[in-house]
């Protein structure tokens, strides 16, 4: 798709460079999402329509924080990950 992805067990938890540069994307359980999106709303969007409802999260990386992402990646990446990989 012409933007870099992160993969656990075949799916995709992140990506970078979509729309632009400027942007990566998240998927958070819609829980997180919510919570995210409310603390740091400068940082955390929901995407636009289904994806977004199912936890699609764009991050605005300038002007996000390291242990932000960190912690937005962490959680997307278990929510993908298979059960035995996870902690």
């Amino acid at each position: 798709m012409a933007h870099p992805d992160f993969r656990v067990g075949g799916k995709i938890f992140a990506t970078l460079g979509y729309p632009d540069r400027n942007w990566a994307m998240v998927k958070l359980p819609p829980e997180q999402q919510e919570l995210l999106s409310k603390a740091a709303p400068g940082v955390f969007v929901p995407v636009k329509g289904g994806w977004g409802r199912q936890g699609a999260t764009s991050v605005r990386l300038k002007s996000a924080e390291k242990t932000q992402v960190r912690g937005a990646l962490r959680e997307a990446w278990a929510k993908v990950a298979p059960k035995r990989l996870t902690y």
